[in-house]
């Protein structure tokens, strides 16, 4: 066991665990952060994207070893208190999600997306949320929601 500093959602937490221990074990049962999904355990499906320092990344697969003095934002992190982020926002215009459960995963992902490109392409779209798998087939809503959250006022 070894301790770890990690900054979550802006706030410092210490934490005990194990070198290789999944950062989604630690945010979820350390934390008590449970938005953050587990799907495949294998970062192939994308339910458990989390932006470590601003870029998305699988927490799956991530050891908390890795993660210490970096800026860490799960899904509880993206929303201003009770303003919702504009992505979330879109999602619930759009009415994306069906079963739900890969949704805070796509968020994080179309959050990093826009970004890093504020008027994405369908292409752009396309290869940014590639790695993230929705098995309801929601990918249509999916990219209405990102072109909304992209330009709120074009729709």
């Amino acid at each position: 066991m070894a301790t770890y500093q990690l900054t979550v959602n802006g706030e410092t937490h210490t934490v005990e665990a194990m070198e290789n221990t999944p950062l989604l074990w630690v945010l979820r049962d350390n934390l008590g952060l449970t938005g953050t999904k587990f799907g495949c355990g294998m970062a192939l499906c994308g339910a458990c994207t989390v932006h470590l320092d601003g870029n998305p990344i699988r927490s799956c697969s991530t050891a908390i070893s890795t993660v210490s003095n970096k800026q860490i934002t799960t899904i509880e992190g993206v929303a201003n208190g009770e303003d919702l982020h504009p992505v979330q926002k879109a999602w619930m215009e759009e009415n994306v999600p069906q079963c739900g459960y890969c949704q805070t995963g796509q968020i994080m992902a179309a959050i990093a997306l826009l970004e890093k490109n504020p008027s994405p392409t369908d292409s752009d779209i396309e290869g940014a949320m590639s790695g993230n798998i929705c098995r309801c087939g929601t990918y249509e809503r999916i990219r209405k929601a990102i072109k909304k959250a992209a330009n709120p006022t074009a729709q």
